[in-house]
């Protein structure tokens, strides 16, 4: 028997009808779902076959669920051979249908969530996974208001003859934060950006040039409805990447492009709402309020279990680097970006939190849900973070001996085994997502690269 759709997750075909009227050029639409690698996949369709794409979905593999990052099959999860790769159903979401100019006037996509065929969504389901996490926040009574903050690297189309990536034909290559001539140089991309985000009804907002030359970072405005923030951050790296390839280059979220440049972050911005909208970690104390810290508290206690989702790369480790400006260890501070959590400047109703450990290469859906699930459980369980950390977080940190994971397999052994991320998050996600990096792992080992040569070639 066929059970109603959730409320939030199935689309009104009505807005299917709305969007046909006021869009009679588009012709084509991208089907697009987001699985735990966080990479869009889908299907692109003809105008005449969208009217049963929201009347009952789009057939797609519930294997696609647990693809790696690079789209191979993950045998492992048994949702391969075992389940026969049977077919799920592609549902677009409530909002989900926007144009994509950066693929021609004619171009469309549709953003979905997966569903088993009894209609009920797949537990796997990455904004399934962060809806449930927010649910714990509803049951309190309790709305968190997040933001995503992006960086990334414009770099050039085609690599070099040796395989290495280099900055787009004229590029400076200077390193000028905050560097005006940048982002003029950048300007007919940023234009064209803007507008594919403007017409998505995506809310970014201001650019700054970064520490490294190439590097970029705008802003997506907060919202008190984390789910439709972390869709904002997907449909938003998508667009970057369509944009910039209509420009000749690439945008690259990869965490560390460089082992000489600055990586890549998803800052994370947090605080918490009542029913009435009411922030309540705002207080005239920069430290905020009793619920801030108790949030930082819980944020610092599951930090280490949660690196595998912020960091879930074996490129991600390349990142967490002294003074770098991406934190190394469980820490916070107030207006310091030397620390892993950061309570910014500012006036009281705009208390907040910074999450900074992410990668841009994290999966927005699971960095958000698992930022969450810890904010929660700090709550609720009162914990203390301690002192804030004055001064360099960096030096703070090598002296009490406190570190994040150092390396992919570390962090992932922290999070299959975190009974608290597998209380909020589900054990299959957890359990799925250990398997399909594992699978990773495995072959990204697998291969002998140009540095095994230069290293044991003749010395071994």
């Amino acid at each position: 028997m066929n059970r109603p759709p959730p409320a939030g997750f199935v689309a009104d075909p009505a807005e299917l009808a709305a969007f046909l009227a006021a869009h009679p050029q588009v012709a084509l639409f991208e089907i697009l779902y987001t699985g735990l690698s966080g990479v869009p996949r889908g299907k692109r369709v003809r105008r005449h076959e969208m009217a049963p794409v929201y009347d009952y979905g789009r057939f797609l593999p519930g294997s696609i669920q647990v693809v790696d990052i690079t789209g191979r099959d993950c045998e492992e999860t048994g949702l391969v051979w075992e389940d026969g790769d049977a077919d799920r159903r592609a549902r677009p979401v409530p909002g989900g249908i926007v144009p994509a100019p950066w693929l021609g006037a004619d171009v469309a996509q549709v953003t979905c969530s997966l569903h088993e065929l009894d209609g009920t969504v797949c537990a796997l389901d990455p904004r399934a996974i962060l809806q449930r996490v927010i649910d714990r926040f509803a049951a309190d009574g309790l709305t968190p208001v997040v933001a995503c903050e992006l960086e990334f690297y414009l770099i050039d189309g085609r690599r070099g003859r040796d395989g290495a990536i280099r900055l787009p034909r004229g590029a400076g290559m200077g390193v000028e934060v905050y560097g005006l001539p940048q982002l003029e140089e950048a300007s007919p991309f940023l234009r064209d950006l803007w507008a594919a985000c403007d017409a998505q009804g995506i809310p970014l907002e201001g650019a700054i040039s970064e520490c490294a030359p190439g590097q970029l970072e705008l802003t997506l405005r907060h919202r008190a409805d984390a789910l439709r923030a972390a869709d904002d951050a997907v449909a938003y790296k998508r667009a970057a990447k369509g944009v910039a390839r209509a420009h000749g280059c690439d945008a690259t979220f990869m965490a560390k492009p460089w082992a000489d440049r600055a990586g890549s972050g998803l800052h994370l911005h947090l605080s918490i709402a009542d029913a009435a909208g009411t922030n309540l970690f705002a207080a005239d104390d920069p430290a905020g309020t009793p619920m801030l810290r108790h949030a930082i508290g819980g944020m610092l206690a599951l930090m280490a279990e949660s690196v595998a989702i912020l960091a879930p790369n074996a490129n991600s480790y390349r990142r967490f680097r002294p003074n770098s400006y991406a934190p190394t260890a469980p820490n916070w501070g107030i207006n310091n970006r030397t620390v892993a959590l950061r309570v910014p400047a500012g006036p009281a109703p705009t208390r907040h939190i910074e999450h900074r450990v992410a990668g841009a290469d994290a999966n927005p859906y699971l960095a958000v849900a698992a930022l969450l699930a810890a904010a929660h459980h700090g709550i609720s369980q009162g914990i203390d973070p301690g002192p804030p950390v004055t001064g360099d977080g960096y030096a703070a940190a090598a002296g009490a001996g406190s570190r994040l994971p150092g390396d992919w397999f570390d962090a992932l052994r922290l999070f299959d085994r975190s009974a608290i991320l597998r209380d909020y998050l589900g054990d299959r996600t957890v359990d799925m997502f250990a398997t399909v990096k594992r699978t990773e792992q495995e072959r990204f080992h697998e291969h002998v690269t140009a540095l095994d040569y230069d290293w044991y070639l003749h010395n071994a």
